[in-house]
């Protein structure tokens, strides 16, 4: 009996601290749960941090801040991350591609639209204000501008990164407003380059504004003057002499979109 109980004890000693460790332990389940689903683990972890940065800042941001908000481990983060600085360009590549993916949406409906090039930017600018004045949080800001004024946080690859991208923004608006000038005559002389600089800054600047007044449609606003600057800027839509004749049936088409973009024009 007594070696009953004796081999009994040593059992019990044995399983108690294992069931501790898998029952009341999340920490082992959490890492289960990790290893079984990598890439949601990976992008809740994004998201939270995108969350948190957006709201109080990188240098505010902890490592300990993004796992509980996300209710992970740092077994969990560090399978996916080396560090904070690794997180931080992880970040932000994350952010240039859904702009980028964004982008070209929004730039393919004003095209399936109209072929005519100053139509496809006035109607890209009116779908711009649409989408961000559809939120009703004004806090978000810009993760582009986040990054430039906490530019001693990250690695200067990080920030070249950051530099790289707002540069092919501006060169995607400097394709596109060339293409108007190839098309029209502008009524103050202005190149492509000066255009595209200008609507960059003007949503960089607008989203900080917005952030800062706590309004939401204030970008929109600012995107909507400047659209009005180009309808002024092209007034009389001027064709160079060297541009091809516009079809009859594409003169249908047009005009039907002018009629988005110039509500008060009448359409002869």
């Amino acid at each position: 009996m007594a070696y009953f109980h004796n081999v009994m004890t040593f059992a019990w000693e044995l399983a108690v601290p294992r069931c501790q460790a898998y029952i009341t332990n999340q920490s082992v389940w959490k890492d289960q749960n990790m290893a079984r689903k990598p890439e949601r683990t990976r992008d809740r972890i994004l998201d939270e941090a995108d969350k948190l940065v957006m709201a109080q800042g990188f240098a505010g941001t902890s490592i300990d801040d993004i796992l509980k908000a996300a209710e992970l481990t740092k077994g969990a983060f560090f399978h996916h991350f080396k560090g904070k600085g690794d997180l931080a360009r992880a970040l932000i590549e994350r952010q240039a591609l859904h702009d980028l993916a964004w982008f070209e949406e929004i730039a393919a409906r004003a095209e399936a639209d109209s072929e005519d090039p100053l139509e496809q930017m006035l109607l890209f600018l009116q779908e711009f204000e649409k989408h961000v004045s559809r939120s009703s949080d004004p806090l978000p800001g810009c993760m582009y501008a986040t990054y430039v004024y906490e530019s001693t946080q990250f690695e200067p690859s990080t920030m070249d990164f950051v530099a790289d991208t707002l540069r092919r923004w501006t060169s995607i608006y400097v394709r596109k407003f060339q293409n108007i000038l190839d098309r029209y005559q502008p009524a103050l002389p202005v190149n492509a380059r000066q255009l595209a600089e200008m609507i960059v800054s003007i949503i960089e600047g607008g989203l900080v504004l917005q952030r800062a007044y706590g309004d939401v449609r204030l970008t929109s606003r600012q995107s909507e003057q400047f659209r009005n600057y180009l309808k002024l800027l092209f007034d009389g839509r001027k064709r160079k002499a060297d541009t091809k004749k516009t079809p009859r049936n594409a003169k249908r088409r047009i005009s039907t979109n002018v009629a988005k973009v110039y509500p008060n024009t009448i359409i002869k």
